[in-house]
C-alpha cells in the first residue's frame, strides 16, 4: 500500500517536511517513490505549504492514502482528497 505523508528534515527546534509518496512498510526517512512538496511549519502561513497538485491528483487516483497530517495539510490549501 501507498501513503502520502511525511518526511521530516531539518535541525532540532527548526524542522521542515516533504510531502512524499512512500510505500507503508519503508521507514519515515527511507527511499520515496515521488516528493511532491514542501511544509515549513515555522515559516509565514502564506509560506508554509507548497506543492504540486497535479502530481498529487495523480498519486490520489491511482489509490495512494493521504495520511491524516497530509490531508489536513491539503485542505488549508483548498484541495480535496
Amino acid at each position: 500500500m501507498v501513503k502520502i505523508r511525511l518526511k521530516k528534515f531539518g535541525t532540532k527546534g527548526r524542522p521542515y517536511y516533504r510531502i512524499v509518496v512512500q510505500d507503508v512498510r519503508k521507514p519515515r526517512d527511507g527511499t520515496t517513490i515521488d516528493e511532491i512538496g514542501v511544509y515549513h511549519p515555522i515559516e509565514a502561513e502564506d509560506k508554509q505549504i507548497s506543492f504540486n497538485e497535479e502530481r498529487a491528483k495523480y498519486w490520489l487516483g491511482v489509490g495512494a492514502q493521504p495520511t491524516a497530517i497530509v490531508k489536513k495539510l491539503f485542505n488549508k490549501k483548498n484541495f480535496t482528497c
